[in-house]
């Protein structure tokens, strides 16, 4: 029996599927956010200034924290400051094109299991570019790799970048036991040989571990996750569900389109948007390719 767009049940079972099974590379940094729901397409929310408390005085030739003090003295009041945002929904829509009846009846190709994957993993990768590009927007930490880069054998220094990234988020007393590196594949080609090639014989048993096991999961404590979402000659450290909130107006939905006699559609859709409560919980790493 031909599944119509009124069955939703049968809808939502194989799209379920078709999000599990194959948007792994369409949808990863989605993955590493704080997911909340949001009943209005215009959303205010709040960002906290980092770092800590300390009770500094605006009073002249007194550069100490207050918090320090002596004994018959008063408590110095301290707070935390927010600052406001406004954000608005945006749709992230698409439909395959008709697949008629004859194809999805003899044609060699799945055809419409392809369509059905293909429209889902297009609709997350938007998605996930679009948390990419509210992550690493201006605001957030930044810095440049050491001399020319990773890919730049002589003097390039990737450990170094590692731990300037994991001391800058926690100056600012964030827990970087979670941490996240998110590079492009050059980038990890580039990490890949300093590790191996250049640095392998001066990390006990490194270079052979990786030959044998053939994935880096993580460097110094840092979980490292590849994508084609992410921009070359940079690297992003971000602490997960901290870094990114991404405020849901409507899940990912579908709707199968039954013409009979012709043929079917399928349309995919989500509506929200990404949101920064904590831009020092991300560290912008540059400069990571040579020249």
């Amino acid at each position: 029996m031909a599944d119509t767009s009124g069955m939703a049940d049968t809808r939502g079972i194989n799209i379920s599927k078709l999000v599990e099974g194959f948007a792994e590379e369409g949808i990863v940094l989605k993955n590493y956010c704080r997911v909340i729901s949001t009943d209005a397409r215009e959303m205010r929310w709040f960002s906290k200034t980092a770092g800590f408390l300390t009770g500094n005085p605006n009073t002249e030739n007194i550069t100490s924290s207050l918090i320090k003090t002596v004994d018959g003295a008063l408590p110095v009041a301290i707070e935390p400051s927010y600052t406001r945002n406004t954000s608005y929904v945006k749709k992230y829509f698409a439909s395959s094109p008709m697949i008629t009846i004859e194809d999805l009846k003899d044609c060699d190709p799945d055809v419409w299991g392809d369509m059905l994957k293909d429209t889902v993993r297009a609709v997350n990768y938007q998605i996930d570019a679009r948390i990419y590009e509210v992550m690493t927007g201006a605001g957030c930490l930044t810095g440049a790799s050491t001399q020319d880069g990773w890919d730049d054998t002589a003097t390039g220094d990737p450990i170094k970048d590692f731990t300037t990234a994991i001391q800058a988020i926690r100056a600012y007393g964030y827990d970087t036991s979670g941490l996240v590196c998110y590079i492009n594949s050059i980038e990890y080609r580039n990490l890949l040989n300093f590790l191996i090639s250049v640095k392998g014989s001066s990390i006990p048993n490194f270079a052979s571990e990786k030959v044998s096991s053939g994935q880096l999961m993580n460097l110094l404590g840092v979980k490292i996750v590849v994508s084609e979402n992410a921009t070359t000659n940079q690297a992003v450290f971000f602490i997960p569900e901290k870094a990114v909130t991404w405020r849901e107006f409507m899940g990912i939905t579908s709707a199968v389109i039954d013409d009979a006699g012709i043929g079917k559609t399928v349309r995919v859709w989500a509506e929200g948007d990404a949101t920064r409560p904590n831009p020092y919980a991300i560290y912008k790493l540059t400069d990571t390719v040579t020249g």
